[in-house]
C-alpha cells in the first residue's frame, strides 16, 4: 500500500474507532478522540507496516481497552 492510500483510510478508520470508544464508554467524542490519539495503539496504528490498521474496529477497540487496563498491548497473531 502506498501511503497515500494509507493516508486516505486512516480518517476512517479512526473515526470509527472514536465512535465506539464514545459509544461504550459513554463520552464525548472529543475525549475519546483525546485518550485515543494519546494511546500507544494510535501510535501504532499511525504505522503502515504494523499491519494492525487491517484489524476491524471490534478488534482495535478490544486493544484500546487492554492498553487502558493494562497499560500495555499484546498483539494476536492473524
Amino acid at each position: 500500500m502506498t501511503r497515500e492510500q494509507f493516508d486516505a483510510i486512516m480518517p476512517y478508520i479512526s473515526s470509527d474507532l472514536i465512535d465506539m470508544i464514545a459509544r461504550k464508554k459513554g463520552i464525548t467524542e472529543d475525549e475519546a478522540l483525546i485518550r485515543l490519539y494519546s494511546s500507544k495503539l494510535y501510535a501504532s496504528l499511525e504505522q503502515e507496516d504494523t499491519k494492525i490498521w487491517q484489524y476491524s474496529t471490534d478488534m482495535l477497540y478490544s486493544l484500546f481497552e487492554q492498553e487502558e487496563k493494562n497499560g500495555s498491548i499484546i498483539y494476536p497473531d492473524v
